[in-house]
């Protein structure tokens, strides 16, 4: 539990660290869709070298970077499993019993691990880099042309801040449940299929009622303290747009377009 990186800030100086919450969010929401455009093998190598450069420009370490990636390898490796079965185009290359698997398999697979790669690398960056107020700001910045049709964009900024912000939270109450569950005999990785699954159970309660406790005591807290998601307010944060998210963002724009057009063209 303690490997996962995700919702986790580094409180270090870094290049990208000091951009504008709102170019972070921004440039991440463009990468994201950009990185689904079919650009090949090459396209995708464009955007790892950008993906490894904003790494580096973020003072990221290579373990850091490999803890986002562990706790999803199994997921990745069940999706890839799934797309070697069920995708059947191309040339067949091996056959095994009623289990085809053709070369156009192989490439989806590869390009979609690629994918999740790319995304969960980007997506740590953001919040690794990105105060989990700056990213409140930021949010509310960019959805505030929706306050005119009614949208709540500080509520839905709001929560997703605290969203982030509880993610490091509950995976330390988690780990504290699991030890104090480990010293009265409940064993999660040994045992039958029901003892494990009695052995989750047992974990997933305490937790829940934990999160909801949480959530209360915020609760009580932002009302103790005339929290009104509606009122108008000034900030004692300000944030300022510089030349250099304007260059950075003008390096987003340029990488993303020529995956995209490479897309089109091979």
């Amino acid at each position: 539990m303690n490997n996962l990186m995700f919702g986790k800030y580094i409180p270090i100086d870094s290049f990208i660290h000091r951009l504008d919450p709102r170019l972070k969010i921004g440039s991440l929401l463009i990468l994201l869709i950009t990185v689904f455009f079919d650009a090949g093998f090459i396209g995708y190598g464009i955007l790892a070298v950008f993906t490894i450069i904003m790494a580096i420009l973020s003072k990221m370490k290579v373990s850091q970077i490999i803890k986002a990636i562990k706790p999803m390898l199994f997921m990745m490796a069940f999706l890839m499993f799934f797309n070697l079965l069920f995708i059947q185009r191309g040339n067949l290359l091996l056959q095994l019993g009623f289990i085809k698997i053709y070369d156009q398999a192989i490439l989806q697979t590869a390009y979609i691990f690629i994918r999740l790669i790319l995304i969960i690398i980007m997506t740590t960056i953001l919040t690794a880099t990105t105060k989990p107020l700056d990213l409140t700001l930021g949010i509310e910045h960019l959805l505030s042309p929706f306050k005119k049709i009614g949208f709540p964009t500080h509520e839905v900024a709001m929560m997703i801040s605290i969203a982030l912000r509880f993610i490091p939270t509950l995976l330390e109450e988690t780990q504290r449940i699991m030890k104090a569950q480990a010293s009265r005999g409940v064993e999660f990785s040994e045992g039958t299929l029901k003892e494990k699954i009695m052995s989750i159970v047992s974990l997933i309660i305490p937790l829940f009622i934990s999160a909801f406790q949480r959530a209360e005591d915020l609760a009580n807290a932002m009302e103790s303290r005339n929290y009104n998601p509606e009122a108008k307010r000034t900030r004692y944060k300000q944030l300022h747009w510089r030349t250099t998210d304007t260059i950075s963002f003008l390096c987003v724009i340029t990488v993303s377009s020529l995956v995209i057009v490479m897309s089109f063209i091979l």
